[in-house]
């Protein structure tokens, strides 16, 4: 029965079965939806889960966007760290957003601790990030900061962390920042993130051509969009002094323990 629904050979699903044969992608794709799982599932080295897991994976497979929104938003009010979020407050957003200058005056208003999640992830490698990548790439770069994030979460309360614009495309670091902290989306029109991060002298967009670059800029923030829009608050600080962006910041940051 499962050579007929895969349309694999009986003879090829016994040398898998004994540990013979080599299965391809495109043959676990089938495999997988011959027998109903999803390929995570098939390759999975962790324990089995309990069944409740299983059916509840089963119900959330079911469910629509807004469906599926309003299932997180109950599991965070339900289940999630709200002690530690009204402590700790997060802020997300593309390069140039300004969570470094912005984080540090919300900090020293609300007498927290300033971190910047790049100065945790070297102390976490003991290199700095540029070495990071040349030397192990991005894999090990998204691995240290999830474990600088733990660490983070575990050992710290009262804290601003500005994190890097792309940890929100790493979904299981991500959904660990939602529930641990209140999170602030702070953006601004591409032209300003692009202006902005000249005026830092970021070595990584030099001989960059604007027009291009700009273009990069409007792609990743279209990407990324739908899931900076997943923070607890969002602030628009284009065409704004840091002053007027600084205090809108912390009127966001002081409404956070009667949002939570």
């Amino acid at each position: 029965m499962l050579a007929h629904d895969s349309g694999i050979s009986e003879r090829y699903l016994a040398e898998l079965e004994s540990g013979r044969g080599n299965l391809s992608i495109v043959l676990m794709r089938r495999l997988a939806k011959a027998i109903d799982l999803p390929v995570a599932q098939l390759v999975d080295d962790d324990a089995p889960r309990p069944i409740e897991y299983q059916l509840l994976s089963e119900r959330i497979r079911r469910l629509g966007t807004a469906e599926l929104s309003e299932a997180s938003r109950m599991l965070a009010e339900r289940f999630g760290d709200r002690v530690g979020r009204a402590e700790r407050v997060a802020l997300v957003g593309l390069r140039g957003a300004g969570k470094t200058t912005l984080g540090a005056g919300l900090a020293k208003h609300l007498g927290y601790q300033f971190i910047e999640m790049s100065r945790e992830i070297e102390t976490e490698a003991g290199v700095k990030v540029d070495e990071i990548f040349d030397m192990w790439g991005q894999a090990a770069y998204r691995r240290y900061e999830r474990r600088a994030l733990e660490r983070i979460i575990k050992n710290k309360s009262r804290v601003v962390l500005a994190t890097a614009g792309g940890l929100v495309s790493e979904p299981a670091t991500f959904e660990r920042l939602l529930d641990s902290f209140y999170t602030i989306w702070l953006h601004a029109s591409p032209e300003e993130h692009w202006d902005r991060v000249i005026g830092q002298g970021d070595h990584r967009v030099e001989g960059s051509g604007d027009s291009e670059a700009l273009t990069d800029m409007r792609r990743i923030l279209a990407q990324r969009e739908p899931l900076y829009r997943k923070a607890d608050a969002h602030l628009d600080t284009s065409g704004r002094t840091m002053r007027h962006s600084t205090r809108d910041l912390v009127a966001l940051a002081c409404r956070r323990t009667h949002a939570l």
